[in-house]
């Protein structure tokens, strides 16, 4: 294992399309919702115990050997929004293009196999991270920093805000990240005596609903 193969895979610049994406952010900025930096801050740790405790548990339990089938089926079941599963298998089927590049191993082509349009993006990126040796952990906290980071980001765009001030966003959230982090691989290390259903099922429905919304928008600056 080389953390070195972390920050490749949590670069914002590696090419797994996350780029497109604001998290719900452009829905909320539209609703009136995130306005600044304290407004962004806690749309973040929405996202963060919710959407992202979810993804870091997938994430990690992939690196520990889960069925990738089962942890797809369970992502479904836990993204009631059409608009964002379709969106999570558009992210999954990019990142695992570039996984696939940068990590050529068969577990992964055996994944674009079974799920030629693509899978759940955190059930790639936690076999991605197997791939590249790294550990539960690691992919845990790859997912729940992409949960934070792509809002944050976003806003610079949407709102014109100071990208120092979204930084500092995460760096003020970071405590609570390693926490989730810590707590998704905990579920994570439940599946294999549990199966899936130890994984977490917390929601966030109005996230749901903007998604919806903003999926039939005609003009937009960001897939989701």
């Amino acid at each position: 294992m080389t953390r070195a193969a972390l920050l490749v895979l949590a670069d914002g610049r590696f090419p797994a399309g996350g780029h497109a994406h604001s998290g719900g952010a452009e829905a909320a900025v539209k609703a009136g919702r995130i306005t600044d930096p304290a407004s962004l801050e806690e749309f973040c740790r929405g996202r963060l115990h919710t959407a992202g405790l979810i993804a870091g548990a997938l994430a990690a339990a992939a690196v520990l050997g889960a069925d990738p089938r089962a942890l797809d089926a369970a992502a479904d079941a836990r993204t009631p929004s059409p608009a964002l599963r379709t969106a999570a298998r558009r992210l999954g089927r990019q990142l695992l293009r570039a996984a696939r590049t940068t990590w050529p191993c068969a577990e992964l082509d055996a994944l674009a196999r079974e799920f030629p349009k693509g899978a759940h993006q955190p059930v790639v990126l936690g076999l991605a991270a197997r791939a590249a040796g790294l550990t539960p952990g690691d992919a845990a906290h790859c997912a729940v920093y992409e949960s934070v980071s792509g809002p944050a980001t976003a806003t610079v765009r949407l709102l014109g805000l100071d990208p120092f001030d979204a930084t500092a966003v995460l760096a003020r959230l970071a405590p609570e990240l390693d926490r989730v982090a810590d707590a998704a691989v905990e579920a994570a290390r439940s599946v294999a005596a549990e199966g899936v259903d130890a994984l977490p099922a917390v929601s966030a429905p109005l996230l749901e609903v903007m998604a919806q919304a903003h999926a039939a928008w005609p003009v937009r600056l960001f897939a989701s």
